[in-house]
C-alpha cells in the first residue's frame, strides 16, 4: 500500500495525467478495467481555472467511482496556482498534484510546466503556495531537469519537501527530450536517495516486467504509465497484476475491444452533454465527442486484421449510431473470415 500524505493507496500503479486523454470517460473505463491505484485527470491551466471556470470545471469532474482521483493544475505564479488548487479541492480532488514536467511550447512559453525547472526559486513559491492553500496533500511530478547538462530534479525535489509536497513523481528524462530516447532509470534511483517521501517512477513502462523491474533497480515506491494505456486499458491491467504478484489477466477478445470502444464513446457523449454549451449551429454534443475520440477510437482495434482500413472511416463518423455501425460491421467482418479459415 503507499501512502500519500493520509491517503491510502491500495496498489502502487498510477495513471499519468494526459492532456484529450484522461478525460472522467476514459478514466471510468481505465478504472473498471486496469484497477490502477490513482489515476490523474488531465491539465488543468490555472489561468483558464481563473478566468474561465467552467471549462476548468469540466476537466475537474470527478465521479465516487474512479477514486482515489489527483487533479493536476499547471500555471506560472503562485498566486493563480493556489486559486486553482482550491477549485480543485471544492471540485472534489483527492490530491493535488502541481506539472512540472510538461515540455511542450505552448505549456513551456508561458512560464509552466517544465520551464519551472529553469527557475528553482518560483517552482518553490508554487508549491509553498499550493500546500498552503489546500488541505488535501500536494504532489509534484517533475522532469529531470530543463537540459542535459543540470539533473536538477533531486534538489529541487528537497526543496518541494521541506515546503510539504507529500509525493514525487519522476519522468527520467529530461524537458529537452520530450520523449525521444530512452528514459534514465538510474535518475530515479539518484532521485530517491534524495528524497525520504513517496517517490513514483515514469517513463518506458510498457510491461509488467518493465514496472517490476523498475521498482526493484530504482527502489522507487510505484509506477507511473502514460502512452500504454491509451485505449488499451488492459494494458493497466496487466501491469498491475504484475506489481501485485498476481496471475496476468488473460488478453481481450476483438468482441470485448469494440464493446469497450462503443462504451467510451457512449460515456463521453454523456460527458459532453452534462456540461454543453452551443458552439454553432452545425455542433452538438455527440458531434463532439465524436472529434475528441477520432484518435483513441481506433487504438481500441488496432493490429486486428483490417483495422487499417477501418482507422479513416471511424476517425470521419460524426455520430454514435455511425462509429457503431462501423464497429459492429467489422467485428462481423472478422468473425466471418475466421470462420471462412477454420472451415
Amino acid at each position: 500500500m503507499l501512502r500519500i500524505g493520509g491517503l491510502e493507496i491500495e496498489n502502487p500503479l498510477l495513471l499519468a495525467p494526459m492532456e484529450d486523454v484522461t478525460s472522467l470517460p476514459f478514466r471510468l473505463i481505465a478504472k473498471r478495467i486496469g484497477r490502477p491505484g490513482l489515476m490523474f485527470t488531465e491539465f488543468v491551466s490555472a489561468m483558464a481555472a481563473r478566468f474561465n471556470r467552467l471549462a476548468a470545471l469540466r476537466k475537474m469532474r470527478v465521479s465516487d467511482q474512479e477514486r482515489p482521483l489527483g487533479i493536476q493544475i499547471f500555471g506560472g505564479d503562485p498566486e493563480s496556482m493556489a486559486e486553482a488548487a482550491c477549485l480543485a479541492e471544492e471540485a472534489g480532488a483527492d490530491l493535488v498534484d502541481i506539472n512540472m514536467g510538461c515540455w511542450v511550447p505552448k505549456v513551456c512559453r508561458t512560464g509552466a510546466g517544465a520551464s519551472l525547472l529553469k527557475d528553482p526559486d518560483m517552482a518553490v513559491q508554487i508549491v509553498r503556495g499550493v500546500v498552503r492553500a489546500v488541505r488535501v496533500p500536494v504532489t509534484v511530478k517533475v522532469r529531470a531537469g530543463w537540459d542535459y547538462d543540470l539533473f536538477a530534479a533531486p534538489e529541487l525535489a528537497r526543496r518541494f519537501v521541506a515546503e510539504g509536497a507529500a509525493m514525487i513523481t519522476l519522468h527520467a528524462r529530461f524537458a529537452r527530450q520530450g520523449f525521444d530516447g530512452t528514459a534514465d532509470w538510474t535518475l530515479i534511483e539518484a532521485m530517491r536517495k534524495a528524497v525520504s517521501v513517496p517517490l513514483v517512477g515514469n517513463g518506458d513502462v510498457r510491461t509488467a516486467d518493465d514496472a517490476s523491474r523498475m521498482m526493484r533497480e530504482t527502489g522507487c515506491d510505484g509506477v507511473m504509465v502514460g502512452r500504454v494505456a491509451i485505449s488499451n486499458p488492459w494494458a493497466l491491467a496487466e501491469i498491475r497484476a504484475g506489481v501485485m504478484g498476481e496471475a496476468t489477466p488473460r488478453p481481450p477478445s476483438l468482441d470485448e475491444r469494440v464493446s469497450t470502444a462503443l462504451e467510451h464513446l457512449r460515456l463521453a457523449i454523456d460527458h459532453e452533454r452534462e456540461g454543453w454549451e452551443p458552439r454553432g449551429e452545425h455542433t452538438n454534443p455527440e458531434l463532439q465527442a465524436c472529434r475528441s475520440l477520432r484518435g483513441q477510437l481506433p487504438l481500441y482495434v488496432k493490429g486486428a486484421p483490417g483495422a487499417a482500413a477501418l482507422r479513416a472511416r471511424l476517425s470521419s463518423s460524426s455520430s454514435y449510431s455511425e462509429a457503431e455501425e462501423l464497429l459492429l460491421g467489422f467485428l462481423q467482418d472478422s468473425a466471418s473470415q475466421t470462420c471462412a479459415i477454420s472451415a
